[in-house]
């Protein structure tokens, strides 16, 4: 439902949508501090930091939809706080976390759509989902992903040894290289990487004019590429420790962990230009040729 409409953006339009956000983000403060809590001192949420930034690069490459935006309150609006207020308390009251998250979020997109109707969520809908990246992934599904990942990493690392004439065992997600034993673990994994990359990428597909096809492609190759750039790592941070002292082999392996994720950018960037070059469409619209 539509309240009264105004073409015309105001200054006290932006006023009352600022303070609408602001009262929103102080109602769930404790759900959004819980957040911070959490991401601050883990790497595997890190991403969560990366979101807002996205976010704003988003608006940005968009900002000049804004002056074809009218100024449509709607009742809808409320509705969504209300919802999104529930959700809220309910995740709270049972310990579901991601629910208590999630509705901090839905509440501030129905301040958002009290004060400008779904016309700036339509228009602006890519940078709006990056703020879904500010959601702590749940332990459980962390678990489910990082336990395959090390032994995922360790079978595919064990096997490039050996495939390259060094002698490696594998037991469990330990490889014994040179007599040493070498574990992959947790940091290991790759699962720092996964999600850090998953929001690059889609910030980069849709910083590009690229066809909706390409840019679901992208990010869904992008957890692959964090594993092939994550095993990239591994093998030689393997042989650093099997073979060399502990002090550089730790260097290398955490330079490298930083290293590997523009690493795995290049390769869907690779990707992307390997599709160009056989001439597949990519774009929503053909470039004239020179």
């Amino acid at each position: 439902m539509r309240l009264g409409l105004r073409k015309a953006w105001l200054f006290r339009d932006t006023a009352m949508l600022a303070l609408a956000l602001v009262v929103g983000g102080w109602c769930h403060r404790a759900a959004f501090a819980d957040i911070w809590g959490i991401a601050h001192p883990s790497e595997e949420q890190s991403h969560i930091f990366l979101a807002p930034v996205i976010a704003a690069w988003l608006f940005w490459l968009r900002r000049s939809r804004f002056r074809g935006l009218s100024v449509k309150a709607s009742l809808t609006g409320p509705v969504i706080v209300v919802l999104g207020w529930l959700m809220s308390w309910l995740g709270y009251e049972h310990g579901i976390q991601v629910a208590w998250h999630a509705g901090a979020l839905v509440s501030l997109l129905g301040c958002l759509v009290s004060i400008t109707g779904f016309a700036l969520v339509r228009l602006f809908a890519p940078a709006l989902l990056a703020f879904a990246f500010l959601l702590p992934v749940p332990g459980t599904i962390r678990q489910a992903i990082a336990l395959p990942l090390q032994g995922i990493a360790t079978a595919i690392t064990q096997g490039v040894l050996e495939l390259v004439g060094i002698p490696a065992v594998r037991m469990g997600h330990v490889l014994v290289i040179n007599g040493e034993h070498v574990a992959v673990g947790e940091a290991c994994n790759g699962m720092r990487m996964v999600f850090a990359l998953v929001l690059v990428v889609y910030a980069f597909a849709f910083s590009t004019p690229l066809r909706t096809s390409v840019r679901v492609v992208l990010v869904g190759l992008s957890p692959l590429a964090a594993i092939a750039a994550n095993i990239i790592r591994l093998v030689p941070t393997a042989l650093f420790f099997g073979y060399g002292d502990p002090q550089s082999a730790q260097a290398f392996h955490d330079v490298a962990g930083w290293v590997m994720l523009p690493v795995a950018f290049l390769m869907l960037v690779g990707l992307l230009r390997l599709i160009r070059w056989i001439e597949l469409p990519i774009t929503p619209f053909r470039l004239a040729m020179p």
